[in-house]
């Protein structure tokens, strides 16, 4: 179960010192969503805004409509030959203007985890070391992803 935070520290960035998000409770554009404004901002973030109608800053976690579940094996073969996936989804939208002077555009930063059906059963050890892995590997690099997307070089 996710339980959306009242508050987010920042994870490393250049130009930013300390950042931190104070979070309230949004109405997600899709049912099956929990999503939160960040309402405040805190450490030092010269230029950065919070959520407003024009520029939006919001954070929604997305669960599948419906399920899948895992197919049976052939009786011949014992392999099951269409395993779903179950796909969750966590969507950051930023307004950020493109040009001084233009009007705000929506910046989309997608995580997408899709699980095969049947592996939150028989292997969640392996589920959560992924995700742990995934998400170590992007607050580690957190700085390092903002610079490249800012500047171009990899």
């Amino acid at each position: 179960m996710i339980t959306m935070p009242a508050s987010v520290t920042g994870s490393a960035q250049t130009g930013l010192t300390t950042p931190s998000y104070t979070l309230t409770v949004d109405n997600p554009p899709d049912i099956n969503a929990k999503q939160s404004a960040i309402t405040a901002l805190g450490g030092t973030q010269a230029g950065v805004d919070a959520h407003s109608v024009a520029r939006p800053f919001t954070i929604a976690v997305t669960r599948p409509k419906t399920f899948n579940a895992l197919g049976k094996p052939n009786p011949s073969t014992g392999l099951i030959s269409q395993v779903g996936r179950n796909l969750y989804k966590i969507l950051t939208r930023k307004g950020v203007t493109p040009l001084a002077g233009q009007p705000s555009q929506v910046c989309l930063i997608r995580s997408e985890i899709e699980i095969p059906a049947g592996a939150d059963v028989a292997d969640p050890a392996n589920i959560r070391a992924a995700l742990s892995a995934h998400i170590g590997f992007l607050n580690q690099l957190s700085a390092g992803i903002g610079d490249t997307t800012v500047n171009g070089v990899l």
